[in-house]
């Protein structure tokens, strides 16, 4: 019974330390001079969804990128966060399409959480 707790353990912080490791090695300037967001709000029934364009400045492909949405209110005070995954990654020098629903606030603010860089021809 030790010896499985001990290998519980150990494969616990193996997987906590590989979480650490792939963790972002950017800095928000980085996501500010390689991608840019544009999105608009499409009203449903019930609902509404942001739909828009991630631009890729940048010379390489990323992808797994994730875009967190925060919902504001009339003062401009986050009230709510969601996030969106696009699909399929941002090619280099190109744009990506996404869409997700959200609930309704006075405006959003979209901005790239996370990436990894593709690098091709390696």
């Amino acid at each position: 019974m030790r010896q499985i707790r001990s290998v519980a353990l150990l494969m616990a912080s193996l997987l906590l330390a590989s979480t650490a490791a792939t963790a972002a090695n950017y800095v928000p300037e980085t996501i500010e001079r390689y991608f840019r967001v544009e999105f608009n709000v499409v009203p449903g029934a019930g609902t509404q969804a942001l739909e828009g364009y991630v631009y890729n400045s940048a010379g390489m492909p990323a992808e797994r990128m994730v875009l967190d949405i925060q919902q504001l209110d009339a003062s401009g005070a986050v009230v709510g966060k969601t996030s969106t995954r696009v699909l399929g990654g941002v090619p280099a020098g190109s744009r990506a399409w996404f869409q997700a629903k959200v609930p309704p606030a006075a405006s959003y603010r979209v901005e790239v959480a996370s990436f990894d860089w593709l690098r091709v021809g390696m």
